[in-house]
C-alpha cells in the first residue's frame, strides 16, 4: 500500500480513504514523523525533545536550589586555577521561595464544580419550572386569597416560600436555589471521579509546572477496567504539534514518553509475539536523546503513546422503501454508486483520534487503532476532543515563559554575589593594637620592675588603662608616651556592604519581574506603611500572577469537561456504572436514579470560585453595615456569606434588604394593627368585663331573688302545707263539730220528734180522755199534772 506524504511535511497525506488511515503503515509514518519532528533532527540542526527536557530539567533544578556551580567555578577561577578558593559552592535557593509563594497560593485557591444542563429536554423543563414561578408571583395575591377563603392550594410552585416578588428575585432564584437533579447527578459524578484519583495531589504537581515549566499538562482517560482516569503528564517527555495557542486547543497530534519494562509492555499488549518481544529487549531503541543526560535503567524500553486526530467520511445511504419511507443504511466512504432513483448517497466529515504506541529508535509498533470512547460534545458530534489538558499561558512561537526562567540571571548573580561575599568575610582581620616598644622601656613602675609588654597587654586588656611617660629620662618630649594603639582594620566594611546592596539589587530585581514584592512574599514591611497601602501592594502582586491562577483553573476545567463526557461512556458499562453509582449513592439518593440518564443529556461546565480575600472583605464590610441599620437578619447574613460569586451576592444583599424593607413595613403595619387591635381587645374585654360583671351582678341579683323565691316559694309551700293542715285540722275540726252539730240537731230533731211523738201520744192520749171524758162527762182532767212533763221547754 502507497501512502502519501506531503512534499514538506514527514506526516502523511490525510486526504485518503478510511481503511488505508485505519492500516499499521499508516500508523507507522505518523509514529516515524512524530520522531522525526522531535527527536532525529541530530544535535547540530537542534533535537527538540532534548531542548525542551533540557530546558526543563534546568529550570527544575533553579527552582529547587539545586542548579549546576560549575558555570560560578568557572567564573572566579584564574585560568581554571580554584586552589586559592575556599568557599561553600552550594547555591543559594532564592527562587524555591517564589516558587512556594505562587504555588501554595494557586493551591489554596477553592472552587465549586457547577454543572448547567443544557439540553433541549433540560431547557424546556428550566423554562417551564420559571414560567410556573412567574404566573404564581403575578397571581400571588389572589392564590393567598382563595387558599385562605376556600382552603384550595392552586400553587404550581412546591412550596410558596420561593415564590419571588419581583423579576430580578425571580432571577437570582434561578441562578442561586433552581437546581435540577441531573445537574446534581453530573456534579457529584465529575467530583467523585476527581476523589478517586487524587486530584487534589495531581493539581498540586500542575500548579508547580505552571510556575516553573510554564507548562503543565494532565491526561484523561477511559477502560473498563479502571473506569475514567486523570493522570498526570510531565511535560518534559511530552510531544504536541506546532502550536501558537496557549490552550493547545489547535494541535492535532500530542503524546508522551514512557519507560516501562518488558513485563509491563506484554501484560499492556498481550497481542505482541515472543519473538517481537527479544526483538524489542535487544534493540530497546536510542536512549542517547530520549532521557537526555539523566541516569535511566537499561531495563526499560521507552515508548511513545501518542493520539493523533484526523478525519473520517460518514456515508449514507438514502434508501426510499415500498412504502415510501426514508431509510438510511451506514456504508464505507468508498461507496460511491451510480445515480439511481431509488436511493442517494449523504455524507459528512466527523473528526476522529487514533491511539498509537512505538518503541523509540526502532520500526516495531505497537498500537494503532481507532480509539474507543471518544469525547464528542453533544452539542456538535463532529468535532473530538483531545484526551490532553494542556495550557502554557506565556508561550509566544513555540517559546515557554515561566517565572523562573525569568529570573534565572538574577539568581547567578545573587550566586556569584554570595561567593564574593564570603571571599570579603574570609579576608577580614579583627582589629589589633600598636605597641611602642621604646615607650615601654621609659616607664618604670616604681616598684624594680620595667613596664613590659606581657604586663602592659594584660592592663590594658583588662582594664583598659595605659602607663606612659610624657618626658623621657633625660627630660625630653617623649613621642611614645602611649605605648598602646588600637588598629582601626575597617577596609572589608565598605566591600561587605557593598555587595549586601548588590545582594539586596537583585532581589528586588526579582520582586520586580515576577511581580511578588515585600507585601507577598512575607518580608516585613516597612512599619510606617500604610495597611491600605500593603493590600494595595498584595493586591498588585496576586495581578502579576493571575495568569498562572486562570491556567490552573483552565486545567482543571478542561479535565471536568473530558469527565463530564466521559461519564456517558462508563454508563454503558455495567462495572464501571455499578462503580460510578456506589461512588455516590452515599451523598444523595434521588441522584442515583437520575444517573442512569446522565449520557442524554448535555452539560456545561463551569467553575465557581471562592472569593479571595479582599472580595469578602468588601461583602463582609457590606453586610456589617446592613446589619449596623438592621437591613437585614443575621439569618440573612449566614446565606449571602455563603454565595461565592460576588456578584450575585451583592444582588442578593439589595433583593434582602428589600425585603427587610418590606418585612418591616409590613411588621409595622401588623404591629399598628395589633395594638389597634390589643386596644380594641381591650376595649372589648372591659366592656365585656363590665358586662360579665352586670351579668355577675344580675347573675347574682337573679340567684338572689330566685334564692329569695325559691325561700318564699319553700315558705309558702310550707305555709299552704301549714294552712293546709290548719284548714284540713279545721275542716276536721268543723266536720267533727258539724258533725257534732248535726249530731247535736239530730238528737235534738230526735229528742224533738221523740218529744213530738211523746206530745203526739199524750195529745191522742188526751184526745182520747176527753174523748172519754166527753162521753163519760168527767169531770176536767189536769193532763199537767197527770204527766208530770214540763212542758216549758215546748212552749
Amino acid at each position: 500500500m502507497n501512502i502519501y506524504s506531503n512534499t514538506n511535511s514527514p506526516f502523511p497525506s490525510q486526504v485518503v480513504s478510511d481503511a488505508e488511515k485505519a492500516s499499521l503503515e499508516y500508523g507507522t509514518q505518523v509514529a516515524q514523523a512524530i520522531e522525526q519532528e522531535w527527536f532525529s533532527q541530530g544535535r547540530t540542526s537542534g533535537n527538540r525533545y532534548l531542548t525542551n527536557w533540557n530546558n526543563f530539567h534546568q529550570l527544575r533544578l533553579y527552582a529547587r536550589g539545586e542548579q549546576s556551580i560549575q558555570k560560578y567555578k568557572d567564573e572566579l577561577a584564574i585560568n581554571g586555577d580554584l586552589s586559592y578558593l575556599n568557599l561553600d559552592w552550594k547555591p543559594v535557593p532564592i527562587l524555591s521561595k517564589f516558587v512556594d509563594i505562587v504555588v501554595n497560593g494557586i493551591s489554596s485557591k477553592t472552587y465549586d464544580i457547577k454543572a448547567y444542563a443544557q439540553d433541549p429536554s433540560s431547557i424546556k423543563k428550566r423554562t417551564e419550572y420559571a414560567s410556573k414561578i412567574y404566573e404564581d408571583m403575578l397571581s400571588q395575591e389572589y392564590l393567598d386569597n382563595l387558599k385562605q377563603t376556600l382552603g384550595i392550594d392552586l400553587y404550581q410552585t412546591p412550596s410558596t416560600t420561593v415564590v419571588p416578588e419581583t423579576p430580578e428575585e425571580l432571577e437570582l432564584h434561578m441562578q442561586l436555589s433552581y437546581k435540577q437533579s441531573v445537574e446534581i447527578a453530573e456534579e457529584e459524578a465529575i467530583s467523585s471521579v476527581l476523589a478517586q484519583n487524587k486530584y487534589d495531589l495531581v493539581k498540586r504537581r500542575l500548579n508547580m509546572d505552571l510556575a516553573v515549566c510554564g507548562i503543565a499538562a494532565a491526561k484523561t482517560n477511559f477502560n473498563t477496567a479502571e473506569g475514567i482516569t486523570v493522570d498526570y503528564v510531565d511535560p518534559a517527555y511530552m510531544v504536541y504539534s506546532y502550536t501558537e495557542d496557549p490552550n493547545f486547543e489547535d494541535i492535532y497530534y500530542v503524546g508522551e514518553l514512557k519507560a516501562i519494562t518488558i513485563p509491563e509492555l506484554k501484560k499492556e499488549f498481550p497481542g505482541i509475539t515472543e519473538e517481537e518481544l527479544k526483538r524489542i529487549q535487544a534493540m530497546p531503541g536510542n536512549r542517547s536523546y530520549i532521557t537526555g543526560w539523566g541516569d535511566y535503567d537499561a531495563n526499560t524500553v521507552q515508548v511513545l503513546y501518542f493520539d493523533y486526530k484526523t478525519y473520517h467520511n460518514q456515508v449514507f445511504k438514502i434508501k426510499q422503501t415500498d412504502q415510501g419511507l426514508m431509510k438510511a443504511i451506514e456504508k464505507p466512504d468508498t461507496f460511491n454508486p451510480p445515480e439511481n432513483d431509488n436511493f442517494e448517497r449523504v455524507s459528512r466529515s466527523i473528526e476522529v483520534l487514533y491511539s498509537g504506541a512505538k518503541v523509540l529508535g526502532t520500526n516495531t509498533m505497537l498500537k494503532w487503532e481507532l480509539a474507543e470512547n471518544m469525547s464528542r460534545p453533544l452539542a456538535d458530534t463532529t468535532k473530538v476532543k483531545m484526551n490532553y489538558a494542556i495550557c502554557a499561558p506565556r508561550i509566544y512561537k513555540g517559546r515557554i515563559e515561566s517565572i523562573v526562567s525569568k529570573c534565572i540571571g538574577f539568581a547567578d548573580m545573587i550566586q556569584l554575589t554570595h561567593l564574593k561575599l564570603q571571599q570579603v568575610i574570609s579576608r577580614v582581620v579583627p582589629d589589633g593594637v600598636y605597641l611602642d616598644m621604646d615607650g615601654l622601656a621609659e616607664v618604670d613602675l616604681g616598684n624594680g620592675t620595667n613596664y613590659n609588654p606581657a604586663e602592659a597587654l594584660n592592663m590594658y586588656f583588662q582594664t583598659g588603662s595605659i602607663v606612659g611617660r610624657s618626658l623621657t629620662q633625660e627630660g625630653d618630649m617623649n613621642p611614645g608616651k602611649v605605648p598602646i594603639q588600637e588598629l582601626q582594620s575597617g577596609s572589608g566594611q565598605a566591600k561587605i556592604q557593598a555587595l549586601i546592596s548588590t545582594y539586596q539589587y537583585y532581589l528586588q530585581l526579582i520582586r520586580d519581574v515576577t511581580g511578588l514584592n515585600e507585601a507577598r512574599d512575607g518580608s516585613l514591611p516597612d512599619r510606617n506603611t500604610l495597611v491600605g497601602l500593603q493590600k494595595l501592594a498584595a493586591n498588585a502582586s496576586n495581578v502579576a500572577t493571575r495568569h498562572i491562577v486562570q491556567s490552573s483553573l483552565f486545567l482543571t476545567l478542561k479535565l471536568a469537561e473530558n469527565i463530564s463526557l466521559k461519564v456517558a461512556d462508563a454508563l454503558e458499562f455495567p462495572l464501571t456504572k455499578a462503580a460510578l453509582q456506589n461512588s455516590i449513592s452515599t451523598f444523595n439518593i434521588k441522584t442515583l436514579q437520575e444517573i442512569v440518564n446522565l449520557n442524554l443529556h448535555d452539560f456545561g461546565i463551569f467553575l465557581e470560585l471562592e472569593p479571595d480575600e479582599e472580595e469578602k472583605q468588601q461583602l463582609e464590610a457590606n453586610i456589617q453595615i446592613a446589619l449596623q441599620a438592621k437591613n437585614i437578619d443575621v439569618e440573612d447574613a449566614i446565606d449571602l456569606r455563603q454565595i461565592k460569586n460576588l456578584k450575585l451576592a451583592n444582588q442578593m444583599l439589595k433583593v434582602k434588604r428589600k425585603q427587610k424593607a418590606k418585612q418591616d413595613q409590613a411588621n409595622q403595619q401588623a404591629n399598628i394593627q395589633a395594638q389597634a387591635a390589643a386596644q380594641a381587645e381591650t376595649a372589648e374585654k372591659t366592656a365585656m368585663a363590665e358586662v360579665q360583671k352586670q351579668q355577675a351582678i344580675s347573675g347574682a341579683n337573679v340567684e338572689y331573688e330566685k334564692a329569695k323565691s325559691e325561700f318564699e316559694k319553700d315558705r309558702m309551700q310550707l305555709q299552704a302545707q301549714l294552712d293546709q293542715q290548719k284548714m284540713m285540722q279545721q275542716h276536721q275540726n268543723d266536720m267533727e263539730l258539724k258533725k257534732l252539730e248535726e249530731q247535736g240537731v239530730t238528737k235534738r230533731e230526735q229528742q224533738r220528734e221523740d218529744r213530738k211523738d211523746d206530745r203526739i201520744k199524750m195529745e191522742g192520749t188526751q184526745q182520747s180522755e176527753m174523748i172519754q171524758q166527753r162521753q163519760t162527762d168527767s169531770p176536767a182532767i189536769d193532763f199537767q199534772a197527770e204527766s208530770g212533763l214540763d212542758m216549758s221547754p215546748f212552749i
